[in-house]
This record gives C-alpha cells, sequence and structure tokens, in this order.
C-alpha cells in the first residue's frame, strides 16, 4: 500500500500568535541585558556577530508588519510545508538585509518592532495573503514560520552568549512539528518513525509501512537536538555518538535527509 499523502497540519491560530509575541519577547529581556562586548562577539553563524543575529531576530519579528502593510497578492502559490524549502534560495538576500539593519540601539529596536507587531497582526486575519520574496502564503501559516525563525536563532543566540533564554512552550513545539512535517514531506514513506517528544511523531522513507506494534525503525530524539539536526547546527554522527538520538532499525539513518534548511 503506498503511504498516505502528508496533510498539513492544523495550528491553533491564537496559540501561534501568543507564541510569537511570548518568545520575542524573551529574546527582547535577554538582549536588553547584553553588554557591548557581548554584541560584538561571534555567533556560529559564519561571519555574523551577536549584533547582527539580534538584528536578524528583530526582522524575523518585524517582517510581519513590513509585509502586511505592502498590497496583499492575488492568490497563494506557497504552501506551508514548502518553505523551508525555498528559504535557502534567499540566503545572499538575507545576509545582505540583515547587515543592514541598524542595531546600534538594540532596546529601541525591540521596543519599535514589538510595538509594531502587535498592531499589525490585531487587525488581520489568518488569511490575509503575504507577499514573500519567494512566492505568497497566508499571515496564518507566515506566523507558524516565525516560531521557526524565532526557536532557531534564540538556540543562536544562547550558544553565543550563553544567555539561557528560555524557549516557549507553543514555539518550541510549533518549530519542532513543522521541521518534522518538512522530514516526512521530503522522504515520504512509513518504514522510519521519527520521534521528538513530546511535540512531533512523524513516518517517513520509503520501504514497508509500519502499521501496528513496535515500528522496526525508529528514531528518537529531543526537540532541541532535531532543530539543531534539522537546521544543519549539528550533524547525525555527533548527535549519535554523545546519545543525543538513539536509532534502531536499518533503515533508521537520517544523515543523507538532514539537514532541512540551512
Amino acid at each position: 500500500m503506498p503511504p498516505a499523502k502528508k496533510r498539513t497540519r492544523s495550528y491553533d491560530s491564537a496559540k501561534i500568535r501568543a507564541a510569537v509575541s511570548a518568545q520575542f519577547g524573551n529574546v527582547r529581556e535577554a538582549v536588553a541585558a547584553l553588554s557591548p562586548e557581548q554584541l560584538d562577539g561571534p555567533t556560529r553563524l559564519g561571519e555574523w556577530t551577536v549584533r547582527e543575529l539580534v538584528a536578524h531576530l528583530a526582522w524575523m519579528v518585524d517582517s510581519v508588519p513590513q509585509l502586511l502593510a505592502a498590497p496583499a497578492p492575488a492568490a497563494k502559490d506557497l504552501a506551508l510545508l514548502d518553505w523551508s524549502s525555498m528559504t535557502a534560495t534567499a540566503a545572499e538576500r538575507i545576509d545582505e538585509h540583515t547587515r543592514g539593519i541598524d542595531a546600534s540601539d538594540p532596546v529601541g529596536l525591540y521596543a519599535r518592532v514589538a510595538e509594531e507587531y502587535e498592531a499589525a497582526v490585531a487587525g488581520a486575519g489568518d488569511e490575509r495573503l503575504l507577499r514573500l520574496s519567494f512566492g505568497a502564503m497566508t499571515l496564518g501559516d507566515f506566523l507558524v514560520t516565525r516560531t521557526v525563525e524565532l526557536v532557531v536563532h534564540t538556540d543562536d543566540l544562547n550558544a553565543a552568549t550563553g544567555a539561557g533564554i528560555p524557549y516557549d512552550r507553543q514555539a518550541l513545539a510549533a518549530c519542532t512539528r513543522l521541521l518534522a512535517d518538512t522530514l516526512a514531506v521530503r522522504a515520504p514513506g512509513g518504514a522510519v518513525e521519527v520521534r521528538v517528544p513530546p511535540y512531533a511523531v512523524v513516518q517517513c522513507v520509503e520501504g514497508p509501512r509500519h502499521t501496528r506494534g513496535t515500528p522496526p525503525n525508529v528514531v528518537e530524539t529531543d526537540p532541541l537536538t532535531w532543530i539543531r539536526l534539522a537546521t544543519g547546527r549539528t550533524d547525525w554522527a555527533t548527535e549519535l555518538d554523545e546519545a543525543h538520538v538513539s536509532a534502531s532499525g536499518e533503515r533508521a539513518d537520517l544523515k543523507d535527509l538532514l539537514p532541512l534548511m540551512g
């Protein structure tokens, strides 16, 4: 029997909107406490300094009111599960734009972004279309992608500064689920079950489909390890060696499928 076609997961609009606000609030509080020396320090993102990472995080939320201020496109042509595949095509533009953001006053920048974001989304419905550089998607879908950006780059900021910024539970859940579902779309099938408790379970990879009992091929890991694997912050062999990933079964090897986005 062929694997079932993957359907896009439903997300609770109110929870996603609250998650974006909450995680940006967590980052905002941490950014306010960073010293000039910390802001000028390095990150694991190539040549970006902490200040540039801080600017990028602000832009990821600021993009919402910016896109809402522009005319709506006529039709949707970018599905939520295709978003991560498209981000790599904009890498050069994203880097250039980030370097052009004035983050000399990060506290003021974050205050402005938070205010403008809340005002913009308050009067906008989830079905409002937004014109991204690589396609048109709904506001509801775009806000789910903001949880990915915020969680992934919160982890980058924690790695660079040791700030210990907390992760909003709903933001972490949405980020984990979207990346897990992306894997299921990239490698359709039912031979491998990927578990990221407590947020996601997906089946993927061509082969005999599991229907009952214990699956013969199982991968299990925690949310942050999964997110780091999916975004190229770490690699499969390292996480296996450090026992952050368990993989049982001859097909339970995802190294050739990762990362999902760079």
